[in-house]
């Protein structure tokens, strides 16, 4: 058994999501993070792969929030043998509660749904992930502590929480292992965000590990009050139209911090006090746990904002298809990325209407549905059905709960020496790429660490980490956008450009030469299949 600290990335390496890494230390395993990942088909498909670590040999997790791209695969790591204590903030484990059975409840209805589709008969049955007993099982395994104060998830591993700025409760893990000192920054709020003071922690580590995410971009630091003059071009051009304000929202905190805004709006009479619907049961549990801590939120003026009488939180399904009948609303609905959800719902009732507007207010990642749409496809694909896309598409980001690139350059500064490495996760190649350009610029340290999902390093107190394990190139493969993604938008746009071939007989020609190049390729596989079992065979 080797008593070397090491450092595995399991998730969030090159890509946003999935975030999970595992610290082992004299044959005791602590998680910071077990979460989905979410996007493209090919990359959610990690989540139903099996653990790369044994689930039942972790002895802790640290959690630093509850969004599902952190937290999402606790429910599949208890039901896999782990059972020790899911450390976290108080208004973490609040949240964890709706956020965990709600996530259970959609794997059990994406299932069913795609078990019904016509184009899957004679498959075999499509399972969920887990259930909602399930992730109810991993909340109850929440454990609490407060920010700044020490606690040991496991005997000889020292940790406490440091305030991030992100969401409600979430947090940066300072963590003491074997003499060496290490940050993690969870996902990092910007600077003067709603709700809360900005981002701290102390300075001087031998490793910190950052997120990426927004590393490529700086946007525009808006006051609350330059923010909701944004939000407020924004919903008078699109109630002119007549149709509807369609917005993609996460349940958590970006409803809030929008709910906060529009009531703001509607009060000082800047926009007219149309009816806005929050489908998503999600929102209002997660808007319940605001109200808890409000007392504690900035922003706020100590008025019930979330409780407007302009606003209408959908609960059941019956009510969310009524919906359909509207015009002139602005309805908010989850999942923020279009992967799941309501929002899928009212796009397909939507998108195709030159009437209405879809305001994205968050970040899509590569793959998403939202991203898709955000960069201009002209047709979609929802639940096997081809949508065409004839809405108003538009984006503000003056809504993102993450730190932008300015923002993590001054969080990083703040927080040498970096006596050993710093590593940039949680973020796409080309944020990771520029945001270690500009941090070696910057001296930030003198060793910079993209890592990539399946890598290990050894840490040590005062020296650089050094990789011991390479990652899985199988898995890295799935991160960015993928096959699935461009047969789809191949397969919404094919029938049009058959259509655009004026003669029939060459229409039927395409067709026939399409289908010889797909036999070309399945012919060459097999080929190369046959030469690999030859020359396994000779040798």
């Amino acid at each position: 058994m080797t008593k070397d600290l090491t450092l595995g990335f399991h998730g969030a390496a090159r890509t946003v999501t999935g975030s999970c890494m595992e610290f082992c230390h004299d044959g005791k395993r602590l998680l910071v993070d077990c979460g989905l990942f979410q996007g493209s088909r090919t990359l959610e498909t990690l989540n139903r792969a099996p653990f790369t670590f044994d689930a039942g040999e972790v002895d802790a997790v640290i959690l630093t929030h509850a969004h599902i791209d952190h937290s999402g695969l606790l429910p599949k790591l208890v039901a896999d043998g782990f059972d020790g204590p899911i450390w976290c903030t108080r208004p973490t484990a609040d949240l964890l509660e709706f956020m965990l059975a709600d996530a259970g409840r959609i794997q059990e209805t994406e299932a069913a749904r795609r078990n019904r589709r016509r184009d899957r008969a004679g498959e075999a049955e499509f399972v969920p992930i887990y259930t909602e007993q399930d992730a109810l099982a991993a909340w109850r395994q929440a454990q609490t502590t407060e920010l700044e104060t020490w606690f040991e998830p496991i005997p000889g591993f020292r940790a406490r929480f440091w305030n991030a700025g992100h969401i409600l409760g979430a947090a940066s893990v300072e963590l003491d292992i074997a003499g060496t000192h290490i940050l993690c920054s969870g996902d990092l709020g910007p600077e003067h965000k709603a709700f809360y003071p900005d981002p701290e922690s102390p300075a001087g580590f031998d490793h910190v590990i950052c997120e990426s995410t927004y590393g490529d971009r700086r946007r525009e630091h808006l006051t609350i009050a330059e923010r909701r003059t944004s939000l407020e071009a924004e919903i008078k051009a699109a109630l002119t139209l007549g149709g509807n304000l369609i917005i993609p929202v996460f349940a958590l905190e970006r409803t809030q911090e929008l709910l906060l805004d529009i009531a703001a709006l509607i009060d000082a009479k800047r926009i007219a006090s149309v009816p806005v619907f929050i489908d998503s049961p999600l929102a209002s549990q997660a808007t319940s746990v605001f109200d808890k801590y409000a007392g504690s939120l900035e922003d706020t003026g100590g008025a019930d904002v979330f409780r407007h009488t302009a606003f209408h939180f959908v609960d059941s399904v019956q009510e969310s298809i009524r919906l359909n009948t509207v015009s002139g609303a602005i309805i908010m609905a989850a999942s923020g990325m279009c992967e799941a959800g309501r929002i899928r719902h009212h796009l397909k009732h939507n998108l195709f209407r030159r009437e209405s507007t879809i305001l994205f207010v968050g970040f899509q990642a590569q793959g998403s549905l939202g991203r898709v749409i955000l960069e201009g496809a002209k047709r979609v694909r929802i639940s096997g059905e081809d949508i065409v896309v004839r809405a108003q598409v538009r984006h503000i980001d003056t809504y993102s709960a993450h730190a932008d690139q300015d923002d993590l350059l001054a969080w990083m500064e703040a927080r040498r020496p970096i006596a050993g490495s710093l590593f940039l996760s949680h973020g796409e190649a080309n944020s990771i790429e520029a945001l270690r350009r500009l941090a070696q610029s910057r001296d930030v340290s003198a060793s910079i660490v993209a890592p990539e999902l399946g890598d290990v390093y050894r840490l040590s107190h005062n020296a650089p980490a050094a990789r011991i394990k390479t990652g899985d190139p199988v898995l890295q493969q799935a991160v960015g956008r993928d096959w699935q993604n461009s047969y789809a938008a191949f397969a919404t746009s094919l029938k049009r450009e058959l259509a655009d071939i004026k003669d029939a007989a060459n229409r039927q020609q395409a067709i026939e030469d399409m289908r010889k190049i797909l036999e070309s390729y399945k012919q060459a596989q097999r080929t190369r299949s046959t030469r690999r079992h030859a020359d396994h065979q000779s040798g």
